[in-house]
């Protein structure tokens, strides 16, 4: 009985899901932003050499 209301009481608990909540957030924002300059590096990479190529 006792370890019955210890596994109820630990699945009620909701301490620190707010801060586990942020921290996947910011996660996702990271892969995001990689996700995006992966995507955008290699044409600003040509778009530079292009410039490059016609400055003197």
């Amino acid at each position: 009985m006792a370890s019955l209301r210890a596994i109820r009481g630990f699945a009620s608990n909701e301490e620190g899901t707010e801060t586990l909540e942020w921290g996947l957030v910011c996660g996702l924002i990271v892969v995001g932003a990689i996700a995006a300059i992966a995507l955008i590096g290699p044409k600003v990479t040509a778009m530079w050499n292009n410039v490059n190529t016609k400055i003197p």
